[in-house]
């Protein structure tokens, strides 16, 4: 899988394409990802992208000229079959699902936003994807296409060596992860829930449901409400269990 990030901000990227799992699956080849500096398409020998807004207000705003020709640009390299992904706050809030669909393109171009975003015409001409990673505002989108990278290749065959993590991981099957626990057995007069010190395959898988469903249903009640029609009927007795009412309200 191929990502590029257009940027004015390069070498934001350099220690996290460098260290960790994400490292070591560009190295091995699994993952490619390219930063490009926007300002090489600013058109001026300044380097400036950026103008005042019309009608006035704060901040400033980021040209479309620059933009629209270093999409061109990258597309007549790459190739126009690319996923065009805008980061903004009125886009569409990245979840599970959304990672699981990118993660089976083959091509995706990230647009990197700063100061009040980018000119209006920008997704009037491109029409990208907009997402969002959250209802917050951060000073530019670079650390929304790392967070959006990060969770994508995740879920490439061979950028995890457990398969098993990825696929117990929170959101996988519309409920929060279990609580994980790991030597010593006993810390500050905590210990470690008998079950899982037992062998007991069932009883553990058994176990672990049932606290991702209380979790879930305690702490993430619109995990519940999204995902119930996919639940499993064993899942839905336990949401029974701990929440009677919320089931109750769902199937009203």
């Amino acid at each position: 899988m191929r990502f590029d990030v257009l940027t004015i901000f390069p070498g934001l990227f350099e220690p996290f394409l460098s260290l960790g799992v994400l490292g070591r699956a560009i190295s091995e080849g699994l993952v490619e990802i390219h930063t490009r500096d926007l300002r090489e398409f600013s058109g001026n020998r300044w380097g400036q992208l950026d103008d005042d807004p019309y009608g006035g207000g704060a901040g400033m705003v980021l040209q479309a000229p620059p933009v629209l020709r270093g999409v061109q640009a990258l597309r007549e390299e790459q190739g126009e079959d690319a996923e065009l992904i805008l980061f903004s706050p009125r886009g569409r809030t990245l979840d599970h699902k959304m990672v699981s669909e990118l993660s089976e393109l083959p091509k995706l171009m990230l647009l990197c936003g700063r100061y009040e975003g980018f000119d209006e015409r920008v997704s009037d001409i491109l029409r990208p994807r907009e997402i969002s990673i959250g209802d917050f505002i951060l000073g530019g989108g670079e650390l929304a296409a790392m967070v959006l990278i990060e969770a994508v290749t995740r879920l490439i065959p061979g950028v995890v060596g457990d398969v098993a993590s990825v696929e117990e991981d929170s959101f996988a099957d519309g409920l929060l992860d279990f609580p994980c626990y790991t030597r010593p057995p006993e810390v500050e007069g905590i210990p470690v829930p008998g079950v899982l010190l037992s062998g007991h395959h069932q009883k553990i898988r058994q176990w672990r449901l049932s606290r991702s469903v209380e979790l879930t249903v305690t702490r993430r009640p619109d995990l519940v409400k999204k995902n119930w029609e996919s639940y499993s009927a064993e899942i839905r007795r336990l949401i029974r269990r701990y929440a009677p009412d919320l089931v109750d309200e769902l199937e009203t």
